[in-house]
């Protein structure tokens, strides 16, 4: 039962912090929702911080799984993986319960570079750049570095575009100049 409850408890401040902001969404909120105490919580999470942590860390193992989805399904060839990347991206933003990416939004509310949150969401884009680079020089591209920071401002891009307005395509756009820079980068 312990378990279960710390699970329950992170999965709705998860939820929580996701859809209506990590700043906006105080301790009494997660308790209530969770329909716990605050002795609970704070017993499985010292501070809220803590417990934002824990849903970045969350966060970041879905989405690299959703991620691994997307470039099991693109096959063997990295050049096709680099695009599926956009996919993945693009099919999460048709989801009605966009919100945005938690590690820009978390960036965006915690800008102190000294930050622990700021760390992990910078240590995620880092790792998301490094996969991008992987891929880009199993693809054949002379220099991935230069092209996997273009690929990732791209998503990012698309990301905040299409959570300020709904329905801008923004990720397909993203794709098709992804792809530019991907046979760019290739010669």
């Amino acid at each position: 039962m312990t378990r279960n409850l710390q699970e329950h408890i992170l999965n709705v401040a998860s939820e929580l912090f996701y859809s209506q902001g990590i700043k906006t969404t105080g301790v009494d909120a997660v308790v209530k929702a969770a329909g716990t105490t605050k002795m609970s919580l704070y017993k499985y999470y010292p501070s809220k911080d803590d417990l934002v942590l824990a849903h970045l860390r969350k966060s970041r193992a879905k989405l690299q799984a959703y991620i691994q989805e997307y470039l099991f399904k693109a096959g063997t060839d990295p050049g096709r993986q680099l695009l599926a990347v956009f996919d993945a991206f693009g099919d999460l933003q048709a989801n009605p319960a966009f919100r945005g990416c938690p590690f820009i939004n978390a960036a965006a509310e915690f800008a102190d570079s000294g930050s622990p949150i700021q760390q992990t969401a910078a240590e995620f884009s880092e790792g998301f750049r490094a996969l991008l680079s992987d891929l880009a020089a199993r693809a054949g591209v002379r220099d991935p570095e230069p092209l996997s920071k273009q690929l990732a401002m791209l998503i990012a891009g698309a990301m905040v575009g299409e959570q300020m307005r709904r329905g801008t395509e923004n990720m397909r756009l993203a794709r098709e100049a992804a792809k530019i820079l991907i046979a760019s980068a290739r010669d």
